[in-house]
């Protein structure tokens, strides 16, 4: 499992408790994250392999997963379990989202320095072999450097008007935005002092 999807040690024991649960339903875990404070929270991200994920699919996903978590009972204290979908911004954890969402800018952080620098933030370019391929800008204009998927830290694309339009077009397109569920917008012509 890629450190990507579940970073710490108890993430990736969760990961795997968690995970089957998940794919037996039909979805892919995205992320799972055990985030400390006062309160914990155990945080999963869930969608489907096609994508698109709705509030229902995460209330399923919930369900079962406390069922699952109570018995197993992997978390010592109290925790709040929280299940959502990735997002329009999502993180990019599997190796196959890097080809999925190829020609979306994305910022990816890496483990170790390259060329004097952790952070990339560009144009994806694809999957090659193991490489996950990215142009970024530089002096000399666009280049396109390959990182080792091994080496990311962090992957997630970038929120711009080009991705939410096309998140939307796509969720129209699956049938998954139904506008006519929407009210209609009602304009109020002002009175003028005869009508009134």
């Amino acid at each position: 499992m890629s450190d990507l999807i579940a970073k710490t040690a108890i993430d990736r024991r969760l990961a795997g408790i968690v995970g089957p649960v998940i794919e037996g339903m039909g979805y892919e875990l995205v992320r799972l994250r055990l985030m400390g404070g006062l309160s914990k929270t155990l945080q999963i991200m869930a969608d489907r392999p096609e994508g698109g994920i709705d509030v229902e699919d995460c209330a399923r996903i919930s369900t079962a997963l406390s069922a699952h978590l109570d018995v197993e009972d992997p978390i010592e204290d109290a925790y709040t379990l929280e299940v959502s979908s990735p997002g329009i911004d999502r993180p990019l954890t599997r190796l196959k989202d890097f080809d999925l969402f190829e020609g979306y800018e994305v910022r990816i952080e890496t483990t170790e320095l390259i060329d004097g620098r952790r952070r990339f933030k560009g144009v994806l370019a694809g999957v090659e072999g193991q490489d996950v391929l990215i142009n970024i800008e530089t002096p000399e204009g666009v280049q396109t450097i390959g990182l080792d998927f091994d080496w990311l830290s962090d992957a997630k694309l970038v929120l711009t008007d080009e991705l939410i339009a096309e998140m939307l077009k796509a969720r129209k397109d699956a049938g998954a935005l139904d506008e006519t569920q929407f009210d209609e917008i009602e304009t109020d012509t002002p009175e003028t002092e005869e009508e009134a």
